[in-house]
C-alpha cells in the first residue's frame, strides 16, 4: 500500500557514531568479562534502597 510509511522519521547517524557506537559496546563486553556483574539480573543503576529511592 503506498502511504504505508507516511510520518516516519529516518535519523541518518554517521560512520563515525556507528563506529564509536561498536567500540563502545566491545569495550563494555570486555569490561563486563573481567569483571562480571554481581547481580546479572539488574545493573547497579537500577538498584533501590530500602525507601524505594534508587541509588
Amino acid at each position: 500500500m503506498s502511504g504505508e510509511h507516511v510520518g516516519e522519521v529516518v535519523r541518518f547517524i554517521s560512520k563515525s557514531d556507528r563506529e564509536r557506537d561498536r567500540l563502545i559496546r566491545e569495550a563494555r563486553a570486555i569490561y563486563d568479562s573481567i569483571f562480571p556483574p554481581a547481580d546479572p539480573v539488574r545493573s547497579p543503576q537500577e538498584t533501590k534502597d530500602s525507601s524505594g529511592i534508587q541509588a
